[in-house]
């Protein structure tokens, strides 16, 4: 049963995590226990719930009770769901909701590297990638071209953060995803060492004239390949170059040197990943 709780009070505990809490405090929320994350629009929650996570509370504007949150309220049993209108709404996260659906939710435990790549045969490694916008993107891009999972280094931004889950529609649900550790000596080194026991050929997504083209047939024919993508701006460090198999480059022209790292990934999963025959 529905437990519709109508807002007339901004200042409830019950509502910080929609209206004062950061995406830091979230995070370490429930230490230890992993934390909070807030999804956004029904199409997003709907995912999450589908991969397993927990809801603890729903905000939504009013319209949507009986419209398209329905199934995820009856989904989510009998947690709170806070409601008011649009303008309250807005009022209270400070921004409107342009899909008119919040979910708080707990974080699930990462899985190790082994576990999500033990069958995989095309992985993305993400080196230092700040920008929550481009984390979602290239999420988006790797659920959509074959990839079979995502490795993030410590000091990536946080797939969890609402930026980049809505960015990526929710694909941070269906594609499995960790990171390497969390201190920053696990890579480049110990985390390409790693790679290379589980059996993946490293490709290093780089500006390099000296650099094999991402269309080359030697890269294609690898069993299980590695595309290492580097932060926006600098790209991958010399340490990481040098240390992967390949070295990898996207043919411009026009007088373009490069792409935004989102676009590289997209240009790079559909070349490199496996596309099953029909």
């Amino acid at each position: 049963m529905s437990n519709i709780i109508e807002i007339t009070d901004f200042a409830t505990p019950e509502l910080d995590l929609y209206a004062r809490l950061s995406e830091s405090q979230l995070l370490h929320y429930y230490e230890p226990q992993g934390g909070i994350f807030i999804a956004e629009s029904p199409k997003v929650i709907e995912r999450a719930l589908d991969a397993g996570y927990i809801p603890i509370s729903l905000l939504l504007e009013r319209k949507h009770i009986t419209g398209q949150a329905g199934n995820i309220i009856e989904r989510c049993g009998n947690i709170p769901v806070y409601t008011a209108d649009f303008d309250v709404l807005t009022k209270l996260t400070g921004f409107p909701l342009t899909r008119g659906v919040l979910c708080a939710m707990h974080r699930s435990k990462l899985p190790s590297i082994n576990e999500i790549c033990i069958h995989a045969r095309r992985i993305a490694v993400l080196e230092n990638i700040m920008n929550p916008t481009n984390i979602g993107a290239i999420f988006r891009s790797a659920a959509a071209l074959n990839i079979d999972a995502v490795l993030l280094t410590p000091a990536c931004s946080d797939p969890l953060y609402r930026r980049a889950v809505r960015v990526s529609m929710g694909t941070v649900f269906q594609v499995p995803w960790t990171y390497f550790g969390d201190k920053h000596e696990a890579w480049p080194q110990p985390g390409i060492r790693q790679l290379h026991e589980m059996g993946f050929k490293t490709a290093a997504m780089a500006l390099n004239s000296n650099a094999l083209s991402v269309d080359n047939p030697i890269l294609m024919s690898e069993e299980k390949l590695a595309i290492v993508l580097g932060t926006e701006g600098d790209g991958l460090s010399p340490a990481t170059i040098a240390d992967c198999d390949y070295t990898v480059r996207i043919p411009m022209s026009h007088g373009v040197d490069s792409l935004n790292v989102a676009a590289a990934s997209a240009v790079a999963f559909w070349q490199l990943g496996i596309r099953e025959s029909c």
